[in-house]
């Protein structure tokens, strides 16, 4: 098994999601070595909730299920690209194809992607 470096992070590493055909960058988020171990044994990107403080198997609500295809390691063992089949059309939930739906020109933010689908009905309380 690859030993990452999860000390430098306070436990957590950051994890790029790029999607494995177009190589569009999805998300960024984090794993501890659990959300590792699951991603690994399970194919299915998991990762650790910060604002929740637990695991989150991406997807697992909306649907959005992110299917690992290639894991890339940087040199010093304590960053990932996770090159992945982006279920749903969306990796954001914002409802966005990507989290990185907007742009900064001129010190203005301007919208630049289009919505997928509704956050406010896919995460209907």
């Amino acid at each position: 098994m690859v030993e990452l470096d999860f000390e430098k992070g306070d436990g957590l590493i950051p994890v790029i999601a790029q999607d494995y055909e177009t190589g569009d960058v999805l998300m960024l988020a984090y794993m501890n070595r659990d959300a590792w171990l699951k991603t690994v044994k399970t194919g299915k990107a998991t990762y650790w909730s910060r604002s929740r403080k637990a695991l989150w198997v991406k997807g697992e609500t909306s649907g959005n299920v992110q299917t690992v295809k290639e894991v890339l390691v940087d040199c010093d063992l304590d960053t990932l690209v996770l090159k992945v089949e982006q279920q749903g059309g969306a990796a954001c939930h914002m409802g966005y194809r990507s989290c990185f739906y907007r742009t900064v020109t001129g010190g203005e933010m301007r919208i630049i992607g289009e919505r997928v689908f509704d956050p406010e009905k896919v995460y209907a309380k």
